[in-house]
């Protein structure tokens, strides 16, 4: 390097003593500046150089023979171009050096109030005619002038940049989404297939050389000439993956990267985030996993990771496999999967998709209820995804069931994807005790597999026998009802789920509302296990700094929450007793005994 900047000093001084030597006056003053040194004469520098004029003056040297400028914009470039200005030199002002000169002749106070037709008149001149006419200079002047901050300020010559590109995109902008419909999500939605690079066709690539907060101004002065919040998507893509280059998300681990440039990826994906539209079908749920792995390995905040958290929810039924098969970064020996985030991911959902909420995400229509294909898909997603994960030894029964139980019931049609997730947990789990295996294989039902399931599940040794013999009762009673598919020669034949099988009206309703309570008491367990969970988190990285004390850790819950828990369960009672027989203060009426679901717990 220092050789380098040797060559680079020599090289201008050649260039200076070229045009120098050929004054038939010899030079009176040496000025040095930006690390070289330029042998000159007063007169010329004086006449168009407040800052010279004033150094001269100023001093109490009458010969004053040397001048020091430090921190002069540009370097010995920019005064080189200065100086052959004031000697009359023609040289090329061009969109590469006019930000280097307006800045430089600021500095030098190269004003109309020292010569007509100073240096600084002639770069606005060039600017306002030429440079800021066209997008791509705009650019490349705003590029350049990330390193003469904070004089590019001053000049407002970053101000001006950014309002010429937030201009001319606008502008870009009207021609590539006239085609596009404005008839709500199906018409958003039909504009990304039939329309797949609408504003990224020349333009957008050129703002992925700015920095991430000059970057974040031009798209704000965007917004405000106008430019759609949802068409940013794409730019924001580009600029994702060109920033964010480098990180090693895909697996286990954690590569190590140099401090200063992992708190600049930091600082690039938190503002990325910042800057995502609030529309939904923006981006694709793969971008968000991307975003959402980098976020994790990066540790950025909570409030960015449970961001994109939220953001997968609202598309969870557009997600793939590989889309949730998050790594996981710890070095504690944990899961080789992230299950932890895509069990936060499907808590948003249930909750959206339950109350209703878009979390303040702006759409164009009113809101629409998730379609039942969308929840089976989501259903098969998970099952598909518990499959996937239930090979890892080290997850523990606990978690495996606590996202199993997210999967709505409404949303299986068969259980053979739950059966498949069970088998092979319990396949690398053998050393489970009895009381768990009856756990694990109590999240599927067993009324609700198909034929070729349950042949499986009555030969397989893994299962418990309380099970097995639920497989078999149920498939028997399946074949002998010909109302329920029996001898009907079905594949996959389901009975119809224990509420339609009431006759009293009663009974259903009371029993649907307390399945629902059922199930928003585990959505709460479920939260409050995470929130233990994230406390204890933070927990024990503080405590890699400093000792926590006893009195530092969290508190555990009262014995007034597991009581209202306890009292909530009550009421679910019904569904459990031994004898088939509801509360004696019950009006409605029970069932057979044969027709009630066998406990296998």
């Amino acid at each position: 390097m220092a050789a380098k900047k040797t060559e680079l000093l020599s090289s201008s001084m050649k260039r200076n003593s070229e045009w120098i030597v050929s004054q038939e006056i010899p030079s009176d003053v040496t000025v040095h500046a930006g690390g070289a040194s330029f042998k000159l004469h007063k007169f010329p520098l004086v006449s168009k150089c407040g800052y010279i004029r004033k150094v001269v003056s100023e001093s109490s040297d009458a010969d004053l023979s040397e001048i020091q400028i430090p921190n002069i914009p540009g370097g010995a470039e920019a005064f080189e171009l200065a100086a052959k200005f004031c000697y009359g030199i023609n040289f090329e002002m061009s969109i590469e050096n006019v930000a280097m000169l307006r800045c430089v002749a600021e500095f030098l106070e190269m004003t109309e109030d020292y010569a007509v037709g100073n240096l600084v008149a002639r770069c606005e001149a060039y600017l306002n005619e030429v440079a800021l006419k066209s997008l791509a200079g705009a650019v490349s002047i705003l590029h350049l002038s990330e390193n003469l901050l904070p004089l590019a300020e001053k000049v407002k010559l970053i101000s001006r940049c950014i309002d010429a590109v937030a201009f001319i995109a606008c502008e870009e902008s009207q021609f590539s989404t006239t085609g596009r419909s404005d008839s709500g999500i199906e018409g958003v939605i039909s504009s990304m297939v039939c329309q797949p690079k609408t504003v990224v066709d020349w333009w957008a690539e050129d703002l992925t050389v700015l920095r991430i907060d000059i970057f974040q101004r031009v798209l704000t002065a965007m917004m405000a000439r106008g430019f759609k919040q949802y068409d940013l998507g794409p730019i924001l893509m580009l600029y994702a993956q060109k920033a964010l280059r480098g990180l090693e998300t895909l697996g286990k681990g954690r590569n190590k990267i140099e401090l200063h440039k992992e708190h600049e990826k930091r600082v690039v994906l938190e503002t990325i985030v910042g800057l995502l539209p609030r529309e939904r079908n923006a981006l694709s749920v793969s971008f968000l996993s991307m975003l959402l792995r980098a976020s994790i390995f990066l540790e950025t905040t909570v409030a960015c990771r449970l961001d994109l958290e939220k953001r997968m929810a609202l598309q969870l039924g557009q997600a793939f496999l590989d889309d949730l098969l998050i790594p996981s970064y710890s070095f504690t020996g944990d899961t080789l999967f992230d299950v932890d985030t895509v069990q936060s991911i499907m808590i948003n959902y249930l909750q959206y998709e339950s109350e209703g909420s878009q979390y303040g995400y702006q759409t164009d229509d009113e809101f629409v209820s998730p379609l039942p294909s969308d929840m089976e898909r989501i259903g098969k997603l998970m099952e598909n995804y518990l499959a996937e994960i239930a090979s890892d030894r080290n997850l523990s029964v606990a978690k495996f069931i606590g996202l199993a139980e997210l999967v709505p019931e409404q949303s299986r049609v068969t259980d053979d994807g739950m059966y498949r997730a069970v088998d092979i947990y319990l396949k690398a789990h053998a050393a489970l005790t009895d009381l768990e295996r009856k756990k694990v294989c109590s999240l599927m039902d067993c009324q609700k597999l198909s034929r070729e399931a349950c042949a499986h599940a009555a030969q397989n040794d893994r299962l418990p026998v309380q099970t097995v013999v639920q497989v078999l009762y149920y498939e028997q009673h399946r074949l002998r009802d010909p109302r329920n598919g029996g001898f009907m020669g079905g594949d996959s034949p389901v009975l119809p789920s224990k509420l339609s099988l009431c006759p009293n009206d009663t009974v259903s309703d009371e029993l649907s509302s307390l399945k629902r309570e059922n199930q928003d008491l585990k959505m709460e367990l479920v939260k409050m296990k995470m929130k233990l969970r994230e406390i204890e988190r933070y927990t024990n990285r503080s405590a890699i700094g400093s000792p926590m004390s006893a009195s530092d850790k969290p508190p555990l819950p009262r014995k007034s929450f597991i009581n209202s828990v306890s009292k909530k369960l009550g009421k679910l009672y019904p569904f459990v007793r031994a004898d088939g027989v509801t509360p004696s203060n019950s009006k409605t009426k029970t069932r057979p005994s044969k027709d009630r679901r066998h406990s296998i717990s």
